[in-house]
């Protein structure tokens, strides 16, 4: 599997400029900012929460855990993390736990934490464990329409 023909169509059409990173695979998002060399401040994961009966996805730096009473605070209702059959369905075009940030792709509400805004770029899975996609914050965040919380930690 290559990047996600939904997302490529996303950023095509909206002509956002990006750049495509290929690497060896890697199953955490840790391992794929060392394999991009890329610090994990840097690289975005994609967290599938479950939110009451809403599956949301928290975006977070690859270095940090989601603090889940935070997020639920910022979302207004109990949060925890969704297993893997309760949403690999949602993502037929990924591989499971490589989904890129874009909720607006899935129906999905999206939650990405401060920190990645503090960076001109974010780099993020682009639906396979091979691939990656580097652009600019700004241009994730028109594109993506994230609610932006305080809700990671270090760890």
């Amino acid at each position: 599997m290559t990047v996600s023909a939904r997302l490529k169509e996303l950023l095509d059409k909206n002509k956002v400029r990006y750049t495509t990173m290929t690497h060896s695979p890697a199953y955490t998002a840790q391992a794929a900012a060392a394999t991009l060399h890329v610090p994990g401040k840097e690289l975005a994961k994609t967290v599938v929460v479950k939110a009451g009966e809403e599956m949301v996805l928290a975006v977070l730096p690859a270095s940090y855990h989601v603090n889940l009473k935070k997020l639920g605070e910022v979302l207004g209702r109990p949060v925890r993390l969704a297993a893997e059959d309760e949403f690999a369905s949602l993502f037929p075009d990924c591989e499971l736990g490589a989904m890129p940030p874009f909720g607006v792709l899935y129906g999905l509400t999206v939650v990405v934490d401060r920190v990645l805004a503090e960076d001109e770029e974010i780099v993020f899975n682009a639906g396979s464990h091979r691939d990656a996609i580097r652009m600019r914050f700004e241009d994730f965040e028109r594109l993506a329409q994230p609610k932006l919380a305080s809700f990671a930690e270090k760890g």
